[in-house]
């Protein structure tokens, strides 16, 4: 058998998909199809391409059931999302995760709520 390939980061509409089946936690096609946005016109066929994919890049998990393909991840979203941060991390902050962190919370439009909530965050880390 051939050795899926592990990539690490999806393209935007590989995620999109990804959205959608995290939340749905299992789906065929027409599921996902059915859970896009409204203005989202995909083919079946472009869909199944999509999950062909995914599953080829071993994202997600199929499995035969009647004449369609279930499909379940196989990494969660919280994976993902650690995953992703530290790709950014080393890619865009030379490996230094406070980099990223300062440029957010210089760069974003955050709340003075925003802002407490991320210093407790870090003030509950650094008791630990």
């Amino acid at each position: 058998m051939a050795q899926r390939k592990q990539y690490k980061l999806l393209t935007d509409v590989e995620l999109e998909f990804m959205t959608v089946l995290w939340r749905l936690k299992k789906a065929v096609i027409r599921d996902i199809l059915g859970n896009l946005e409204p203005h989202r016109k995909l083919a079946y066929t472009s869909a199944a391409t999509i999950m062909r994919i995914l599953d080829d890049k071993g994202f997600v998990q199929s499995e035969k059931s009647s004449k369609t393909y279930l499909y379940t991840p196989r990494i969660s979203k919280d994976e993902y999302q650690s995953r992703s941060l530290r790709n950014i991390s080393e890619k865009l902050f030379d490996s230094t995760p406070q980099a990223l962190v300062a440029r957010l919370v210089e760069d974003a439009e955050l709340s003075d709520e925003a802002l407490s909530e991320i210093r407790s965050l870090l003030d509950r880390r650094l008791e630990k």
